[in-house]
């Protein structure tokens, strides 16, 4: 009896420790919002952490708060600590093509979103940044009926807003009618609200009067510059403001008659987070090819133009 009692106990043992390795060695994932102070980082990073999570993987999620030392230092130390995978929402890659490398090297995938591609890097999640920067540019000299003087705030600290603007530039080339008026580029990333806000005061006083247009190169320089307008006593409609993100805020805004905020081009950011963990489930996890995930260094999704006409469909979202 004793010892049927001990073989029993020694099976029972033996199955818990089975079982232990697949609650103790959960897929652990980091990822890493490059300034989550910004909504749209904070998107990526928050909805591909509650994909992992739903998943049973460890997820931990950290900020570079826009500091590109801070963001190499966190690579670094990710390296020695060794997590299944990286995911790195709207990161630097060029700078930190050091890192990145050593995380290679390490056996570490690293998945993008919105930040460009890097040979060290499974691949980038995107949009089509030519493609959305020519809607949006097209969309305002519309509103304009291709002629007047713009303003345009820039930040070429980003690979998606800086091609936001040559595509924008490109499109202005071809249609000499609308001229830029004046032009701020977003120098901080830390304190970038109060460099908008500076930079466009100085704009908007030098050019009272002359502005027909207003193009911001994502959606948060464009709410600064919102609340500015209508502090100053603009209507909807008198100066169309045109961005490109989208969300809640946004539609809101877009849906507010005491608004400026036109329209937006929209990027799915949740539906990026939630790709993400898919395809490091898929590749990571699963062990499946890349090339079962997409073909090439960039997986692209579709954004959606949003004005007041479709505003409404958006609100919930």
């Amino acid at each position: 009896m004793k010892k049927m009692l001990a073989s029993l106990a020694l099976g029972a043992n033996f199955v818990a420790a089975a079982l232990l390795p697949t609650a103790a060695h959960a897929f652990d994932l980091v990822v890493i919002g490059f300034q989550m102070s910004s909504e749209t980082h904070a998107r990526v990073a928050n909805a591909a952490s509650a994909a992992a999570k739903q998943k049973g993987w460890n997820v931990s999620v950290l900020n570079s708060e826009g500091s590109l030392p801070k963001h190499a230092e966190q690579l670094d130390t990710l390296v020695q600590r060794k997590p299944d995978a990286i995911l790195i929402a709207m990161g630097k890659p060029v700078e930190a093509e050091a890192q990145l490398k050593s995380a290679k090297d390490a056996g570490i995938p690293v998945l993008t979103v919105m930040a460009g591609t890097s040979a060290h890097t499974l691949f980038d999640i995107q949009v089509n940044e030519y493609k959305v920067g020519a809607e949006a540019a097209l969309y305002l000299l519309g509103q304009m009926n291709y002629q007047g003087n713009i303003l345009t705030q820039r930040f070429d600290g980003n690979v998606g807003t800086r091609i936001r603007g040559k595509v924008l530039d490109a499109v202005l080339s071809e249609n000499t009618g609308v001229k830029v008026a004046g032009t701020h580029t977003m120098a901080r990333t830390q304190s970038w609200r109060d460099d908008v806000r500076n930079g466009m005061q100085a704009l908007l006083l030098k050019n009272q009067g002359q502005v027909q247009g207003i193009w911001a190169s994502f959606d948060g320089q464009a709410y600064v510059i919102d609340d500015m307008l209508k502090a100053q006593g603009v209507k909807k409609g008198e100066i169309p403001l045109v961005s490109i993100d989208g969300g809640v805020d946004t539609y809101r805004r877009i849906a507010d008659p005491e608004s400026t905020l036109t329209a937006t081009v929209a990027i799915p950011f949740e539906e990026m987070g939630k790709q993400a963990v898919e395809a490091l489930d898929t590749i990571v996890v699963k062990k499946q090819p890349k090339d079962s995930v997409t073909a090439g260094p960039y997986l692209f999704l579709d954004a959606v133009l949003v004005d007041s006409r479709n505003v409404k469909q958006f609100m919930g979202n």
